[in-house]
């Protein structure tokens, strides 16, 4: 049954979308994205697709060069998923993909906290799952990974047999995609909370209200970089959500840490943590705009060995490039200004 299966999966034809003279040049060095002003409208019709079909991809000469899933809708009308013309986008393929981000984690993480596929740089465009323990929490952004969302969950099931995996589809870049916002438990019950370990540090995470998967373990590496010079020092966490960067930074021994944000629940946060971890002596918060709380630090003389500025994106499209350009100035401006001499600054930004 396997074997018929497989031989009527590799008779599949995906249709073609050509590009246009030159511009597979960017392709063929590595990019993964594919802009609709490169497609040859002329020979394939980007209208003609769907959002979410699967093409192979063609030179401008006709050759086959990789196989992407499209949306003619967006201005990165394709992802690349394989550079192989043979490639099929199916169950085996996602599990491949997955089994192989797990033998990267597993070369460098003893324990089932971290970010399991991150999307572009593990082969699958438009996924992210952080892992939890035995708790999965995965968002989507893209119509074609809309599609596979089925073959996903019963890639994770069967691959972890997971207490609980839920869909956080909560953010704007789905509209650009044409999807709509949700947040969906696909396999078990989801509890309010989980504590996970990071950096020889404790955490209790929502699994539901956080901000995007609830973590951001794409700065665990980071976070313990700043732990090596943090003995001793002086440390402010700004936009500090539930204090991964401030309470890190206190279990190594710093003497001191303030976490500023926007939300008292996301205090609330930090100062469970700081609890969890029995530093809660070491902790002061302060809630406000951040702007706002760095100018009044700056006017009562306070000085910090360690500044850390993470804020949200400040540029979510191009028409933000010049407000948040000028954001991430004055941040930055009034973060210097609070650091002490020989300190160091820490600046983080998620815009792109």
């Amino acid at each position: 049954m396997s074997e018929q299966v497989e031989k009527s999966a590799t008779a599949i034809h995906y249709k073609s979308i050509r590009l246009k003279k030159r511009e597979e040049r960017r392709i063929k060095q590595g990019h993964v994205w594919l802009f609709s002003n490169e497609i040859d409208n002329t020979e394939t019709p980007l209208k003609s697709f769907e959002a979410g079909d699967v093409v192979t991809v063609e030179a401008s000469n006709g050759k086959a060069i990789g196989v992407a899933y499209v949306n003619p809708n967006t201005l990165i009308c394709g992802r690349i998923i394989s550079r192989s013309a043979k490639a099929r986008f199916n169950q085996g393929f996602i599990k491949k993909r997955i089994q192989a981000a797990q033998q990267l984690r597993d070369i460098n993480f003893s324990q089932p906290y971290y970010r399991l596929v991150f999307g572009d740089s593990d082969g699958l465009p438009g996924l992210v799952i952080d892992r939890f323990g035995d708790v999965f929490v995965a968002q989507i952004t893209t119509a074609g990974m809309e599609k596979m969302k089925d073959i996903i969950t019963t890639t994770i099931e069967n691959l972890y047999h997971p207490k609980a995996l839920v869909y956080s589809n909560e953010t704007a870049s789905r509209k650009l995609e044409g999807l709509p916002l949700y947040e969906e438990v696909a396999i078990g019950e989801l509890s309010e909370s989980v504590q996970i370990e990071e950096n020889g540090a404790k955490f209790d995470v929502p699994m539901s209200g956080g901000q995007k998967t609830g973590w951001f373990y794409d700065h665990r590496l980071a976070r313990k970089r700043l732990q090596e010079m943090a003995k001793g020092k002086r440390v402010l966490d700004v936009f500090s959500y539930l204090g991964s960067w401030g309470i890190e930074a206190a279990v190594a021994g710093a003497e001191q840490v303030v976490c500023v944000d926007a939300s008292s629940a996301a205090l609330d946060g930090v100062e469970k943590n700081a609890k969890l971890n029995g530093v809660q002596d070491k902790l002061t918060t302060y809630e406000g705009n951040a702007f706002d709380v760095l100018k009044v630090l700056i006017s009562e003389g306070h000085k910090y060995d360690i500044v850390i500025i993470d804020p949200p994106a400040f540029v979510k499209r191009k028409k933000d490039i010049r407000s948040g350009t000028d954001g991430y100035r004055r941040i930055n401006e009034l973060a210097m200004r609070l650091v002490e001499n020989n300190g160091v600054l820490v600046s983080a930004s998620c815009s792109h």
